[in-house]
């Protein structure tokens, strides 16, 4: 059967085959080349640096992180797509060092030495990742402190509670999709649909923007020979999003950065919303299946929250210091000659974070997979003036999503063993190919009405959503496009303890309330 056709923009829907010799998707097939070649590579680029693509890097990065770690210490040399040198710090405290002096390591790519000996290129694959941009991730100093300002100002207009109902309804709007068929495969069906979807609607944009917008920030993160084109279609879509906003502003992250006094150009507003789109579809959707893998495989994870010894968010920190949803980030470049971890590091030379490997730093933890109940002192989210702004909205949307999916199908479990799962890895991220699960199939509420929400709703600090929590995460849609409770014909009725609205039984309530330390 052939894969699904691609859509107007290019790129295929979430879902369709990855194209030939993608190096996230080889599974250890000699399908990566170096970039301007049709050779395979191996594991060593010249002088014998470890490169950090590839299939054997592709099949097992923790691993070797671990191996280079043990080789070189804290910071080790590699090579990126291409074969462009560059530091891979593993250090807990080394990551640390490098993310809390910014006056020693410059987030700005043009202090990147090899891009300008023209060593890397604007068309380079790597380069919409490490090279400079009009966004705060790319700044220093002043210019920084003013974009980081204006984007952190704008997000926190955002009513936190209002943010975990839109992720529910479009978390059931997805859910209703395959709620009758028994058995899905949640990361296409679920995990990389969402995120976007939320964040796209704070964004301003519209909801049939999701499903192209899912496969360009794939596609950009991937460092594939389409990371270009993903990126010119992003910026092309948001430059239209921009425009629009200035002739109909909204109550949306496009239109806050527009009106706010920092006074962002089109195209400072432009590249701030691909970095927060960009990223955090990304993250969020490898944190959303993640923790759902983790909770149908470890006995002692599921265990700890059956028992109501760990909540639902201490359950996605574990997971946050166990996976990464990034395992590695760009840290800047050194702004002059100096030694950090025992290597000699050179004026203009690229530093990466292995967030992953930092986790797992035997200095501050003393084995890994060891519990962490709740403590928040991770590298997930890096640290210091370039941390991530949106860290409290990817952990409202992962939490949201999981309660809705687990609200809904109390008995969902996987269809293959843990050892039979596979991966996919770039040099930045490591993520599921798939997870197969099954459940009871039961009926999606019937009509499913589209996705409504008052925009002002979400800048709306004082939304009062406490009794409607519950009927969001299980629900139905009326007419009017508000969740209310699933009611199941042969639950209801006198002395059955499930009347209208109450859609639950007592059981998997107290689960939950349990779960969320209610």
């Amino acid at each position: 059967m052939s894969g699904p056709a691609a859509d107007a923009s290019g790129f295929r829907t979430p879902g369709a085959q990855p194209p030939p010799g993608c190096p996230a998707h080889a599974g250890g097939a000699s399908g990566a080349v170096v970039s301007g070649t049709a050779q395979p590579v191996g594991p060593y680029g010249p002088g014998g640096v470890t490169r950090l693509f590839g299939p054997e890097a592709s099949a097992d990065p923790i691993g070797l992180y671990e191996r280079l770690r043990a080789e070189h210490g804290p910071v080790a040399p590699v090579l990126l797509e291409g074969d462009v040198p560059a530091w891979l710090v593993l250090g807990y405290h080394e990551i640390l060092e490098v993310c809390r002096h910014p006056r020693r390591y410059s987030r700005d790519g043009r202090n990147w030495r090899d891009w300008q000996n023209g060593v890397v290129g604007p068309h380079d694959p790597i380069a919409p990742v490490l090279a400079w941009g009009p966004d705060a991730t790319h700044q220093d100093g002043a210019v920084h402190h003013r974009l980081r300002g204006a984007v952190n100002e704008s997000l926190e207009r955002f009513d936190r509670r209002a943010i975990r109902r839109l992720v529910a309804r479009y978390a059931n709007h997805l859910i209703n999709e395959f709620v009758d068929a028994g058995e899905a495969e949640l990361l296409s069906q679920y995990a990389q649909l969402l995120p976007m979807r939320v964040m796209g609607r704070l964004a301003g944009l519209d909801e049939e923007d999701g499903p192209p917008m899912t496969e360009a920030a794939r596609q950009l993160l991937i460092g594939t020979e389409k990371a270009v084109t993903a990126d010119q279609f992003i910026q092309r879509r948001l430059r239209e999003l921009v425009a629009a906003k200035h002739e109909a502003p909204g109550s949306d992250l496009a239109s806050w950065l527009i009106e706010h006094p920092a006074r962002l150009t089109d195209e400072e507003v432009l590249h701030h919303l691909r970095l927060v789109l960009v990223s955090a579809n990304e993250t969020t959707t490898n944190l959303i299946v993640n923790t759902l893998r983790v909770v149908f495989t470890h006995p002692r994870f599921r265990g700890s929250l059956h028992g109501g010894r760990m909540t639902l968010p201490a359950a996605v920190e574990q997971v946050l210091w166990d996976e990464p949803p990034i395992a590695v980030c760009p840290g800047g470049f050194a702004m002059f000659d100096m030694e950090l971890g025992g290597q000699h590091i050179k004026k203009g030379d690229a530093m990466l974070l292995a967030l992953s490997a930092g986790n797992v730093d035997p200095v501050v933890r003393p084995a890994p997979g060891t519990m962490m109940y709740g403590n928040r002192s991770h590298l997930s989210f890096t640290s210091g003036a370039h941390e991530c702004p949106g860290a409290d909205i990817g952990r409202a949307i992962t939490g949201s999503a999981i309660e809705a999916l687990l609200y809904r199908l109390p008995d969902i479990h996987m269809t293959i063993e843990a050892d039979e799962l596979t991966w996919s890895a770039s040099t930045w991220s490591r993520h599921l190919d798939r997870l197969p699960v099954r459940f009871t199939p039961r009926d999606a509420p019937t009509p499913i009405a589209p996705i409504r929400f008052t925009p002002e709703e979400l800048g709306h600090r004082a939304v009062q959503h406490a009794a409607a929590r519950d009927r969001l995460a299980r629900g139905a849609r009326t007419e009017s496009g508000v969740l209310t409770a699933v009611q199941h014909p042969d639950r209801s009725g006198p002395g059955t303890g499930h009347g209208p609205g109450t859609g639950l039984r007592d059981g998997r309530r107290g689960w939950w309330s349990r779960l969320w330390g209610r």
